[in-house]
């Protein structure tokens, strides 16, 4: 499976890396291709990292301005023109979505896969990986636009959310019937 995921670039601490590690050694392990935002810095690096070592493939998507900080040694790595560019391609390079923990940019590309689904222009699956509560708020948030009428299908139709990585995975397994 080709998972794309969405987070951050910052450098982050435990709270955070561990969960994110653990998922991309999962995410190796079964062979599956790494799709993300292709820069080798921060919580990107750690992921990246985690999955080459276990075995995986990469599928980097930078842009222009962010190609100074691409990963070398890539089994893919394409350099798209701008943000718009970079977010469609990495949804069509991907079976999949997980949104980790990460800043607007983030939150943007969260919300774009959410709103393609709402409208039905994509079934891949979308896991919230929700790190040490870092997305409670919004979890609450997307409750209330479901529970006052704002969304036109289920919440549950639109995103999963995962407390920890082997969750996380395991659903996308399922839904996209990978054993």
């Amino acid at each position: 499976m080709r998972i794309c995921v969405f987070l951050s670039a910052a450098d982050l601490d435990d709270r955070y890396t561990r969960p994110a590690r653990d998922f991309a050694k999962l995410l190796g392990k079964g062979g599956h291709t790494l799709v993300w935002g292709g820069s080798d810095v921060g919580l990107m690096k750690v992921v990246a990292d985690g999955v080459q070592e276990a075995g995986g493939r990469l599928c980097g998507v930078s842009v222009g301005f962010l190609a100074a900080k691409a990963r070398p040694g890539t089994d893919e790595m394409v350099i798209a023109r701008d943000l718009a560019e970079r977010k469609r391609l990495l949804l069509e390079k991907a079976d999949a979505v997980v949104v980790m923990v990460g800043g607007t940019g983030t939150l943007d590309e969260a919300t774009e896969i959410l709103e393609l689904k709402k409208h039905g222009h994509t079934d891949k699956p979308v896991v919230l990986l929700n790190t040490a509560g870092f997305y409670d708020g919004l979890k609450e948030q997307f409750r209330r636009m479901e529970d006052e009428g704002f969304l036109p299908r289920p919440l549950t139709d639109l995103v999963f959310f995962a407390e920890e990585p082997v969750g996380a995975l395991a659903y996308l397994e399922e839904t996209q019937g990978v054993e």
